[in-house]
């Protein structure tokens, strides 16, 4: 007879770590936390609230340690991820345990978590309230430039190490509701193949960019200062574009881009936490 317990895996337990990194793709699928630990990007700010059976996690909510910005203000929070449990062993209450578990080593911190649609109205249970997600863009034609921006590999040590850098010393994204200091996120975009490339627009300017359907998809900046990114954007792109795409509230690096509708693959709820009104992007490369 199997026996079930509640561990907390961080980044000094390779063997845990390991039954981790089996459990995710059996509750996610495509989603893999093996090559993220390989970089050693598993540092003591993220921590898995699992649930043990036989040596084997069955459930888990993980606990991302962050900086939050909100209106202005660097702030000490929390983002959930990697919250559920294993086919066989769903409808036993085992994954609000491990929420349970997570969110009491939370405290009173403000804690926030994105959703898949199946799973809506679990969270709420928690104290967890909605946050609409807003699509931003502007058009804006584009042409190619002569000379691209260099593509950089996060694969190389060095590259994550500059990342790291920009983002301690780099810019907000927004001053409304966003991250900081993300790049670790950012890096298991990259890691478990989600991100989009990586390039280089100038020394101390990193963006995560690349051209889909014709739109040209900024998803996150790195960068020691906010400054014009309009004579950049061809470095970007092979061909013509008519329109750019935020990841991100982008009323700092682009002040007149328009709400193009809701961010339908979004679903944010956050806990403890009180936001200002309007619309608001948190950044895609800072989720969990």
């Amino acid at each position: 007879m199997s026996t079930s317990r509640v561990v907390v895996i961080d980044h000094q337990a390779p063997a845990l770590q390991a039954a981790f990194c089996d459990y995710v793709p059996r509750v996610f699928r495509t989603a893999d936390f093996r090559r993220w630990c390989e970089w050693g990007e598993w540092t003591d700010d993220y921590r898995a609230f699992s649930i043990l059976e036989d040596g084997r996690v069955v459930a888990n909510a993980s606990v991302m340690r962050m900086c939050l910005r909100v209106e202005g203000r660097d702030v000490t929070g929390y983002q959930l991820g990697a919250v559920g449990c294993v086919p066989e062993r769903r409808g036993h209450g085992l994954a609000r345990v491990a929420m349970e578990a997570a969110l009491e080593a939370c405290g009173d911190a403000p804690v926030i978590l994105f959703a898949n649609k199946t799973v809506l109205d679990f969270y709420p249970r928690f104290g967890f309230a909605p946050r609409a997600q807003s699509l931003f863009g502007v058009d804006l034609p584009v042409t190619p430039s002569a000379e691209p921006a260099p593509t950089l590999e996060l694969a190389d040590p060095t590259v994550r190490q500059g990342l790291m850098r920009l983002a301690s010393v780099g810019t907000p994204l927004t001053e409304r509701f966003g991250a900081r200091r993300h790049a670790r996120i950012a890096s298991w975009y990259a890691a478990a193949n989600f991100a989009r490339p990586l390039r280089q627009l100038r020394e101390d300017a990193w963006v995560f960019a690349s051209v889909e359907d014709g739109v040209l998809h900024l998803d996150d900046v790195f960068a020691a200062e906010v400054f014009d990114l309009r004579p950049y954007l061809g470095r970007l792109v092979a061909e013509p574009v008519k329109q750019v795409q935020f990841g991100f509230t982008p009323e700092r690096w682009w002040p007149d881009a328009r709400v193009l509708g809701e961010d339908d693959d979004a679903d944010l709820f956050v806990r403890g936490l009180s936001l200002p009104e309007g619309p608001d992007r948190f950044p895609v490369m800072a989720r969990t």
